[in-house]
């Protein structure tokens, strides 16, 4: 930690579904692993102490009261302008002036996205921005962006993109020479509709990147790619659809054990390799994915979080912010 000072990250203590509970926990979890960091939780003072009282308090600790949420339903938009007192609202004002260094919730994506442009503020050069996460896929992990932020992108869009997950890869997942692939609708340099096809083309010509033609659906599970770029539609339902099939298979594991003797016997003498296999493609791993584009570390983490999950968006925060990621971007756009 360059010159030893504290990283102070603003966590919205009520959004996601396990809000403030597992929230409270995941912040204090996140103490006991980092010393240098402090965290304001900001919601309803009532609740998060009553959630608080439950553990040992940490003097790295301290609880902001707010009087409103936003909801996962609400116009994302509107609801940051109005909800000024809002506890994601506060929690995002304080980066903005600096109270804070980085900002954590698990609540509306639609509401962080806007709350990112609108209070936090747009990187200059950028023009839309990108949100980033980690998959836990076969071969080695991959940094995809955007997965929601921004649904109908430009080439220019997808380009930004392209850079900001190349600078992101290096510097904060230390990748050396990232390779850098296009989703598409096939490999062949013909695919694509015209935003994919001229994004092709642009990032193809930056000689600062590694890129390496396109990526299908299919090959996404495998590692394919350190940085995936798309556009926020298609990331997003690919995403989801990776979710939902880790889901699917253990739930269809669970009911054929349900149903013989012979399987429970075998799944307990594969437990060790089973625990192994849920643990390696658990989002709880990875925690939380970056706005890139916005002036300061800005992570949202899942609406289901429980506490690992908020530790290691937490722990995204902070290395975001103690490589100065937003400097980083900044500079590689002016460039």
């Amino acid at each position: 930690m360059a010159n030893n000072k504290k990283i102070t990250i603003a966590v919205d203590a009520m959004g996601g579904d396990n809000a403030p509970g597992e929230i409270c926990k995941g912040a204090i979890e996140a103490c006991k692993k980092f010393s240098d960091i402090e965290i304001i939780l900001t919601g309803d003072e009532f609740k998060i102490q009553s959630c608080l009282k439950n553990f040992k308090t940490s003097s790295q600790i301290r609880v902001v009261h707010t009087t409103e949420i936003i909801q996962p339903d609400e116009h994302p938009a509107l609801a940051i302008r109005k909800k000024k007192n809002s506890s994601m609202r506060v929690a995002m004002e304080m980066v903005r002036s600096g109270e804070a260094q980085g900002f954590v919730s698990a609540g509306s994506t639609g509401a962080i996205v806007a709350g990112g442009v609108l209070v936090v503020g747009r990187l200059s050069g950028i023009d839309r921005p990108a949100l980033g996460v980690m998959l836990p896929v076969i071969d080695r992990p991959s940094f995809m962006l955007d997965v929601g932020a921004t649904v109908r992108c430009s080439p220019e869009n997808l380009l930004q993109f392209a850079l900001m997950g190349n600078i992101y890869s290096r510097k904060i997942l230390k990748v050396a020479n990232p390779e850098i692939k296009l989703l598409s609708n096939g490999s062949e340099n013909i695919k694509g509709d015209e935003t994919v096809l001229g994004a092709r083309e642009l990032i193809r010509k930056r000689e600062n990147l590694n890129f390496q033609g396109y990526i299908e659906g299919n090959d996404i599970v495998w590692g394919n790619a350190d940085v995936i770029v798309s556009d926020g539609f298609s990331g997003n339902i690919a995403l989801k659809m990776g979710e939902g099939v880790v889901q699917g298979l253990k739930s269809l594991l669970t009911d054929e054990v349900r149903k013989s003797f012979m399987a429970k016997a075998g799944l307990l003498l594969m437990s060790g390799v089973v625990k192994k296999l849920w643990t390696r493609f658990n989002y709880e791993k990875y925690g939380g994915s970056a706005l890139l584009g916005v002036n300061g570390a800005v992570i949202k983490a899942h609406g289901r979080s429980k506490a690992p999950a908020i530790v290691s968006a937490i722990s995204v925060a902070r290395d975001f912010v103690d490589e100065d990621g937003a400097q980083l971007i900044r500079n590689e756009i002016q460039e």
